[in-house]
């Protein structure tokens, strides 16, 4: 029995250098991919961000009372306290928290500039409070006493002032109760701060012989002292910056700051 011949199919060669170019082109496409998706992330933040923006300045314009509505310790607590429960990660609370505070400082600023004094100098932990609360678009102003801050708000010169009334290790601070009962200014937000210390010096920690720093510092590591540098006089000076100077300056001197 006859049959027609089959024509046989052309097969095209291949090699494992052709399957090793799809491969290396596989992480590189995902990675073009990625940023692709990164970009458009970015501009629908950016325009979501302004929205947000441009929605809180509607709301202070509206508000009868202007003023509360550009600062309220309160709502900005139960803000932050919902942001939390919605959030899911990986971010933390805390830069959630961080993220909207610059919004709402950035908004309330070009509503109405805020000026805020602070127990200084720059970087003090009651700077760090400052921004905390206020934000960095804020008018933060450093004085130098908790007085000086008392009176600075008491005459109009300032919206609010940042003072320390309490810490973990020594109780609460003597001299901004003093001023509550001589000036007619009431406490209208806290913030709760993670106190964290440093040594500095030039010298090894066994030939330290003198230790600066403010006393509120001195007495929050008195014990962290008296056991790990025992040899090493604890001397009281103005600021921790001073401390630092001194550090920097003296041999066999440190800082606490």
């Amino acid at each position: 029995m006859a049959s027609k011949p089959v024509p046989k199919k052309a097969v095209k060669p291949t090699s494992s250098s052709a399957s090793g170019k799809q491969a290396a082109s596989s992480p590189a496409k995902n990675h073009a991919s990625a940023l692709a998706d990164i970009a458009k992330l970015d501009q629908d933040i950016v325009k979501l961000l302004n929205r947000r923006a441009v929605a809180t300045i509607k709301l202070i314009e509206a508000s009868p009372d202007r003023r509360t509505a550009i600062y309220d310790p309160r709502s900005d607590d139960d803000l932050f306290a919902k942001l939390e429960a919605e959030n899911l990660g990986p971010l933390t609370p805390r830069a959630i928290r961080g993220v909207f505070r610059q919004i709402l400082s950035s908004v309330r600023n070009q509503a109405r500039v805020q000026r805020t004094v602070y127990l200084g100098p720059a970087y003090s932990f009651s700077h760090m409070a400052a921004i905390e609360r206020f934000g960095e678009s804020a008018d933060l102003i450093p004085v130098n006493t908790i007085p000086a801050v008392f009176e600075e708000v008491n005459r109009g010169h300032a919206d609010f002032g940042v003072v320390p009334i309490e810490n973990s290790t020594d109780g609460r601070i003597i001299d901004t109760l003093d001023m509550f009962t001589r000036l007619p200014l009431r406490i209208c937000g806290e913030i709760q701060l993670s106190i964290h210390h440093n040594l500095l010096g030039r010298s090894p920690r066994g030939e330290i012989s003198e230790v600066y720093s403010k006393p509120q510092a001195l007495s929050q590591c008195r014990e962290w002292i008296s056991k790990n540098m025992p040899q090493a006089r604890v001397i009281e000076v103005t600021s921790t910056s001073t401390a630092a100077q001194l550090a920097r300056d003296k041999p066999g001197a440190a800082a606490v700051a």
